[in-house]
């Protein structure tokens, strides 16, 4: 094994940067943190884990200085925390003169399945010049548990899938210039590619390849996340109503969903399983970034967790993958995309039920206290639909006065109506390119 690691090592001092494309991410610049960069399996981490270092180089780092180790590899199956504390060892055994004067980076990427790596990564935070990079697939084994045993010395940086701006990044579409100084043309072709984005979604390795392919593909990647995240890591003796489960919350992408309501279902087709067991299911799908879930907007906690919660998947390419009746479901898959976004932009979101039945989808708080109310709509061209939007969005504006009330619709043709003040239209595409109203 020793030899092995030190193999690696000489390896990763050596081997080029390879190409990618640039994530949006914020990398938090405090001092002294170890940074773990968390998201679900294939979404982009080891890739930005590569940009930071890319990152490092251009500011003058020394190559030699930047240490890459991916603990995936299926040679590393047996290492534990002791081979960390040797590699720590070996690198500064090649590279003597850094110990103390040059300020090393080392990315450790899917550090989580080497048993007792937070000891190793406190040291390393307590004791040496280095700045630590962690990933792994886990909010509850990374996030948290950065939060809690490294003692304050962690801080989390989030990568989910592409988002539409990055998409477009890849490839080589992204926009040069703001939206209302885009022409008619752009702006159409802008509708065309966030219209294939929300049917393809964000997985980098789907960008460009046959639709039979991306199902196939996505379809792996949440298999493997909930055999490996979730039945393995957690030891689950039920994975037929976990299982259930998942496809269930994949299926119905922004429906509410009630814990009793489908505990009540399984057992009428006679799928043993616990509430409790279910309450820890959901759990585990949320910390593999799998499922994110929006709970109700109210005053009380207690209200918040007796009222369903609606689940979304952690992208839009995942719905066709699961939609049963063979629809594109623009609609969902716009209000996926939409929540996403928010979460990147570090905002708080929840959905609204006005005192009189209407519902808002999102109400959301920004990291610099800013509210506001998104109701997110295919298109307002059918009157009925279009009343009912509106309706909602109004009632909510007079009872959350402090937030911007702005209607999201798929077409970037601006209504040829008068809003209520103070509601205001906004297209998708040009929201979630990050032009807000």
């Amino acid at each position: 094994m020793q030899d092995l690691l030190r193999q690696m090592i000489v390896d990763s001092l050596s081997a080029p940067v390879p190409a990618f494309t640039r994530r949006d991410a914020h990398l938090p610049g405090v001092p002294g943190k170890a940074l773990a960069v968390i998201g679900m399996r294939r979404s982009g981490k080891t890739t930005y884990l590569w940009q930071v270092l890319a990152d490092r180089l251009s500011e003058g780092a020394p190559r030699e200085a930047q240490l890459y180790l991916n603990f995936e590899d299926d040679r590393l199956l047996d290492l534990d925390v002791s081979g960390l504390h040797w590699v720590l060892e070996e690198y500064f055994r090649l590279q003597p003169g850094f110990r103390d004067s040059v300020k090393v980076g080392f990315f450790l990427d899917e550090i989580q399945v080497v048993p007792g790596w937070e000891a190793f990564a406190r040291r390393i935070m307590d004791t040496e010049k280095v700045d630590l990079f962690l990933s792994g697939s886990s909010a509850k084994l990374l996030s948290r548990e950065v939060a809690t045993s490294m003692r304050g010395r962690g801080m989390e940086v989030l990568i989910h899938p592409f988002s539409f701006r990055e998409s477009l990044r890849h490839s080589g579409m992204e926009p040069g210039k703001p939206w209302r100084m885009l022409g008619k043309a752009s702006r159409s072709s802008m509708d065309h590619e966030l219209r294939a984005y929300l049917v393809k979604g964000g997985f980098p390795e789907v960008q460009g390849i046959s639709d039979q392919d991306r199902i196939r593909l996505l379809r792996t990647y949440v298999d493997v996340a909930v055999l490996r995240d979730v039945i393995e890591r957690h030891g689950i003796g039920n994975p037929l109503a976990l299982r259930w489960l998942q496809r269930h919350l994949l299926a119905n992408p922004g429906g509410l969903f009630s814990v009793q309501k489908f505990h009540d279902t399984l057992r009428s087709q006679g799928v043993p399983v616990g509430k409790e067991s279910l309450h820890a299911f959901l759990g585990h799908l949320e910390d593999t970034f799998l499922i994110r879930t929006v709970s109700i907007h109210a005053g009380s906690e207690r209200k918040r967790l007796v009222n369903p919660r609606k689940a979304y998947p952690v992208d839009p390419g995942l719905i066709p993958v699961y939609e049963r009746t063979g629809r594109t479901n623009l609609g969902h898959a716009l209000e996926t995309a939409v929540l996403i976004e928010l979460e990147r932009r570090g905002c708080q979101a929840d959905y609204v039920r006005t005192t009189n039945g209407l519902e808002v989808d999102f109400l959301t708080r920004d990291p610099l206290g800013k509210w506001t109310l998104l109701q997110v709509c295919l298109d307002i061209s059918e009157p009925s639909t279009r009343d009912r939007e509106i309706r909602a969005l109004a009632a909510a504006a007079r009872e959350f006065p402090e937030a911007s009330p702005v209607l999201l619709t798929l077409d970037s043709v601006p209504p040829n109506f008068d809003l209520p003040e103070p509601l205001k239209w906004q297209a998708a595409a040009e929201w979630l390119l990050g032009e807000e109203e």
